[in-house]
C-alpha cells in the first residue's frame, strides 16, 4: 500500500512539474531560428546528425543536440558556441523479468525522460529526429511539437523494426509491434528525409510516407592524408598497437620508422618503406548486419596464397569501431595463426579516423542492410578519402558502389579473397587496378556534405 501511495505521489508531482514547464514554454514562445536535433543513441557515433547540426549553424540557426554522450563528437561541434549538447541518460539494462517486461520498462522510462528533457528546452522551430531508433522518440517528439508549435522532421536512416528483427526474428511480437508503431507514427511528421532512393520509394509505396532523398556525403575533412601526417599517425598508433610498429630498427637511431613509413632525421622527409605491408581498413559497429567471418575467411585464403608462393604483400588489417559483437569477433581473430597478416581492432579518436582512411590502401565493407534500403556511411567516408572499396553486395548498394569503377562488389569470402589477390598482385604498382580506382575517385569531383545540404535540406526547411 505504501509503495502504491509513493508511486501516485511521484506521478502527481511529475504531472504538476510538467504542467508548470508547459506554462513556461507557452509564455516564452517559439524561437524561429532554433533547431532541436534528437538522437536516441550515441551522438559521437551519429555523424550524419552531427553534420546536420553544423550545417544548421552555418545557415544561421542555433542548435540543441540531444543524445547519449558515450563517444566524443567532432571537435568542430564541441567548439561551436551556437551548438548546445544535452546529454541524455541511458537506462541500464534490467537484470530481472522477461525480456518483453525489460523492454517495456525501458520504453516507458525513455518516453517520460525524453518528454521532460525536451520540455525543459527552449521551444524550437524544428525538431529533427534520427530514426532508428524511433521507439518511443517519434511519438514523444510529435507531442512536444504539438505543444510548442515545432515542426517534426524525421531523418530515416533505416527501419528500426528491421534491426530488431535481426536479433528476435521478423515474426516476434516486439518486432511486429515496432513495425506497426514506426509505420503509424512515421506519418505524423511535417517532413521526411531518407538516405536512398530505394527507401524513398518503399516509404511511399508501403508506408504512405512522402520523403526526400538526402544522400550521405563525406565531410570536408575526409580526404587523402599527406605522407607526413600518415607517418605521424602511424607513430602515434604504434605506441599502442604492434601492427603499426616497424619490423626492423633503422641503422640511424635518430630515424623514425613505422611499419609503413620512415622519416629522415636530417631532411625531415617522409618516405614509404620498401616492401611495406598493405593497409586494409574496415569500420563497423559490430552488429548482426555485418558478418566479419567473411573477411576472416578471405584473409585465411590470402595467407595461404602467400604461403603457396604467390607474390603478394603482407597485410595489416585495421577494423575500427565499438559494438556488442566486438569481443566475439576478437575471440575468433585470436584463434587465427597468421604469419603474414596482422589484425588489430582499435577505437580511434574522431580526428584520427579520417586520417587513417586517407592513409589506407583499400577499404572493406561488410555492411548488409537489415532492410536492404540504407547505405553504409563508412563507404561514403572512404570515397571522400579517395579510398577504393570492396563491399559485400545487397539490394541498393548500386546507388553508391559502382562495380569495377570506384571499387568491387562481392558475394562471399571466395570472391573477396580473389579480389584481394587481384588488387594486391603487384602492390604498390602505380599502374595497377587499385591505383586506377583511386584515380577514378579523384576525378569524380564528389559533392561534399555542406554543398549537398544547402541544395537539398535548406530549401525544404525554409519552405516548410
Amino acid at each position: 500500500m505504501a509503495a502504491s501511495c509513493v508511486a501516485v505521489l511521484v506521478m502527481a508531482a511529475s504531472l504538476l512539474l510538467l504542467l508548470l514547464v508547459l506554462w513556461k514554454r507557452w509564455r516564452r514562445g517559439r524561437a524561429d531560428w532554433h533547431v532541436i536535433i534528437v538522437v536516441l543513441g550515441d551522438v559521437g557515433r551519429s555523424p550524419r546528425m552531427q553534420y546536420h547540426a553544423l550545417s544548421f549553424v552555418k545557415s544561421g540557426f542555433s542548435v540543441t543536440l540531444m543524445g547519449f554522450c558515450n563517444s566524443r563528437p567532432y571537435d568542430e561541434l564541441l567548439q561551436n558556441n551556437r551548438i548546445q549538447i544535452v546529454s541524455l541518460t541511458e537506462l541500464p539494462k534490467l537484470a530481472v523479468g522477461p525480456h518483453i517486461f525489460q523492454y517495456g520498462v525501458k520504453v516507458v522510462f525513455q518516453s517520460v525522460y525524453l518528454l521532460w528533457k525536451l520540455m525543459c528546452r527552449e521551444p524550437a522551430a524544428y525538431i529533427f529526429l534520427q530514426n532508428p531508433p524511433g521507439l518511443p522518440a517519434i511519438a514523444v517528439c510529435w507531442l512536444v511539437g504539438c505543444l510548442c508549435a515545432s515542426k517534426l522532421v524525421i531523418d530515416w536512416h533505416n527501419y528500426g523494426y528491421s534491426i530488431m528483427g535481426l536479433v528476435h526474428g521478423s515474426s516476434h511480437p516486439l518486432v511486429l509491434l515496432a513495425k506497426w508503431y514506426e509505420k503509424l507514427c512515421g506519418r505524423l511528421s511535417h517532413l521526411n528525409l531518407c538516405v536512398t532512393n530505394s527507401m524513398r520509394e518503399d516509404l511511399a509505396q508501403n508506408w504512405g510516407i512522402k520523403a526526400v532523398t538526402v544522400y550521405d556525403k563525406p565531410a570536408s575533412f575526409f580526404k587523402e592524408t599527406p605522407l607526413g601526417l600518415q607517418h605521424r599517425l602511424f607513430m602515434k598508433l604504434s605506441c599502442t598497437y604492434s601492427a603499426f610498429k616497424a619490423c626492423s630498427e633503422p641503422l640511424d637511431p635518430d630515424t623514425e620508422r613505422s611499419a609503413f613509413t620512415e622519416r629522415d632525421p636530417q631532411s625531415g622527409v617522409v618516405t614509404h618503406l620498401r616492401g611495406r605491408p598493405a593497409l586494409l581498413v574496415s569500420s563497423t559497429s559490430w552488429t548482426e548486419d555485418e558478418d566479419f567471418s567473411i573477411l576472416l575467411a578471405a584473409l585465411e585464403k590470402f595467407e595461404q596464397l602467400i604461403l603457396d608462393g604467390e607474390s603478394l604483400p603482407s597485410l595489416v588489417c585495421v577494423i575500427t569501431g565499438k559494438g556488442p559483437l566486438k569481443e566475439y569477433y576478437r575471440g575468433l581473430i585470436g584463434q587465427k595463426h597468421f604469419q603474414h597478416i596482422q589484425v588489430c581492432t582499435p577505437w580511434l579518436e574522431a580526428e584520427d579516423y579520417p586520417l587513417l582512411l586517407g592513409s589506407a590502401d583499400l577499404g572493406v565493407c561488410l555492411h548488409k542492410s537489415s532492410s536492404g534500403l540504407d547505405l553504409p556511411m563508412k563507404v561514403v567516408d572512404m570515397f571522400g578519402c579517395c579510398l577504393p572499396v570492396c563491399a559485400v553486395n545487397f539490394q541498393c548498394l548500386h546507388e553508391l558502389v559502382k562495380h569495377d569503377e570506384n571499387g568491387l562488389v562481392f558475394e562471399g569470402s571466395e570472391e573477396l579473397a580473389a579480389q584481394l589477390q587481384m588488387l594486391f598482385s603487384a602492390f604498390p604498382d602505380p599502374t595497377g587496378k587499385l591505383s586506377q580506382f583511386r584515380q577514378n575517385l579523384r576525378e569524380s569531383e564528389q559533392l561534399r556534405w555542406d554543398e549537398s545540404w544547402k541544395q537539398t535540406v535548406l530549401p525544404l526547411v525554409m519552405d516548410t
